[in-house]
């Protein structure tokens, strides 16, 4: 197996990329950045209230506040939220970023209580809500589900399940960190997806391509109280604009993009069908997003990686993440600039090669 520093020197030859909007650079990062900004000074003003203002708005919030990461984004707003009802636990599905990859923070800096509810491998469903027993003080709902391949539950499910929420008295929050994407899939504005939730979380960096950063919107005294967490944590930097005028940027570029962007995903899903070793899920994609399950090992699929970079000057993905059977492995395709340069069918043709091996 060759080592992460020479994969990186072997994408860095390549001229093609599969996925999202291609392999970041710098200079195209700070290209999103204009010459004129408004800076502001510790979060206050400039660019970053023209952000905030403008999220505020797409989602049709009283209030939105920027923070340089969804992680704090969404651990001090549980907590606000919490503590505002004197209850500790937060349901949410297994797969929640907040359950696997934030290392306890809620738990351990927040006193969250974690309660994981429902299958991993499906969406969350009211009747596996039904079974809680315990008043939350928060439900916790990601849409599109990443973990999963970019499913969402039925529209009618959504509002189902934040009715649970209701009728107990808790509050409901979404992890939209692909909001975006969620939208298109249900063809609606991003506005109605987060009309039925409390709070909203939103980032940057993920689907449509800019720096780091998220916003959280709300309740003006929600979003005033986790600007206090924000400063208290250490995210209301001296100046915030360069990453809030990246995001301002590539949102307003990339947010029309969503409905091409999954017409571009349902598009190879169809010229996947059939493909010895390949198996699409969801499928069809419910979001500009999927996974692939391939038939092949991990060494296997490397060695097929390679051969695409210095063949063809195409570049995949670095790794795939193993799966109980050894013998499959699963990639993330996430539809963006980058996928719509190509068409459906050779893409198709490069991830056949993947699986063959």
């Amino acid at each position: 197996m060759r080592s992460d520093d020479e994969m990186a020197v072997l994408r860095d030859r390549c001229e093609r990329f599969v996925q999202g909007h291609g392999r970041p650079s710098a200079a195209s990062l700070l290209a999103d950045i204009p010459v004129d900004t408004a800076m502001d000074r510790y979060g206050a003003g400039g660019v970053v209230a023209e952000l905030e203002a403008e999220v505020a708005g797409l989602l049709g919030k009283p209030a939105a506040a920027f923070l340089p990461s969804g992680t704090m984004a969404q651990q001090v707003t549980l907590r606000v939220l919490a503590d505002r009802l004197g209850r500790r636990t937060v349901v949410f599905h297994p797969t929640c970023h907040l359950h696997l990859h934030e290392d306890e923070a809620a738990v351990r800096l927040h006193q969250i209580v974690t309660r994981p509810v429902g299958a991993a491998e499906k969406p969350l469903t009211r009747a596996e809500l039904d079974r809680v027993a315990e008043a939350p003080a928060v439900l916790l709902l990601e849409l599109p589900q990443r973990e999963i391949g970019g499913q969402q539950p039925a529209w009618t499910d959504v509002l189902a399940q934040v009715g649970w929420a209701r009728e107990r008295g808790a509050w409901a929050h979404l992890d939209g960190a692909r909001l975006w994407e969620s939208a298109a899939g249900y063809g609606v504005p991003p506005a109605e997806v987060a009309a039925p939730f409390d709070t909203v979380y939103v980032s940057f960096y993920k689907g449509i391509g800019a720096l780091a950063g998220c916003c959280l919107a709300g309740p003006e005294d929600v979003v005033a109280e986790v600007r206090e967490w924000r400063h208290r944590m250490g995210g209301t930097l001296f100046g915030m604009w360069p990453a809030a005028a990246s995001g301002l940027t590539c949102l307003r570029r990339r947010l029309p993009l969503m409905p091409g962007y999954l017409t571009q995903a349902r598009a190879i899903a169809d010229e996947l069908q059939g493909v010895a070793g390949v198996t699409v899920l969801p499928d069809p994609p419910q979001t500009p997003m999927m996974h692939l399950l391939l038939g092949v090992g991990a060494a296997v699929f490397q060695d097929a990686v390679v051969g695409l970079a210095e063949e063809r000057s195409t570049w995949t993905w670095a790794a795939a993440a193993p799966t109980p059977d050894p013998h499959v492995v699963r990639v993330e395709l996430s539809v963006g600039d980058a996928t719509m340069g190509w068409e459906p069918a050779e893409l198709a043709d490069v991830i056949a090669r993947l699986a063959a091996g």
